[in-house]
């Protein structure tokens, strides 16, 4: 990410808690100590800190939860966590669109010459690299089959 969602995330914090709305308010939270996380990990390594990825990672399980709770009938429970998936989604980059990402797929399969499903591990790299926060790794893998 060329500029970093913290202060953005911050700066909305700070507003979200003077208006009272808590769902806004909490959800901010988790996302700003998972932008943290994902800075306290890449201080042990020398790898950049990657929020889109820790943003992708903290959707995923607001989305998994969301599921879950709706099979438990939780109903109250699965909707606090479709407001914070929606809260989640201001700060994650555009995704994208299903035709541009099949044209990628297209051009990563011909540059390594894959021929079929047995080369998904050659395809799979460099398609997630290139399509980094920018489409799900669900949807990206079934663009490369």
């Amino acid at each position: 990410m060329d500029t970093s969602v913290r202060p953005r995330l911050e700066t909305d914090l700070k507003q979200a808690m003077r208006s009272g709305d808590t769902v806004a308010r909490d959800a901010i939270r988790y996302i700003l100590a998972a932008v943290k996380n994902a800075e306290i990990d890449a201080r042990g390594g020398s790898k950049a800190v990657d929020e889109t990825a820790a943003l992708w990672k903290l959707g995923k399980q607001f989305a998994d939860a969301q599921e879950q709770f709706r099979a438990a009938g939780r109903d109250d429970l699965a909707d606090r966590e479709a407001v914070q998936l929606e809260v989640l989604q201001r700060y994650l980059p555009e995704e994208m669109g299903d035709a541009e990402l099949a044209a990628t797929a297209d051009a990563v399969v011909a540059e390594t010459a894959a021929t079929g499903p047995q080369d998904m591990g050659k395809v799979m790299p460099v398609l997630l690299a290139r399509l980094a926060g920018r489409a799900d790794g669900r949807r990206v893998s079934a663009a490369a089959k």
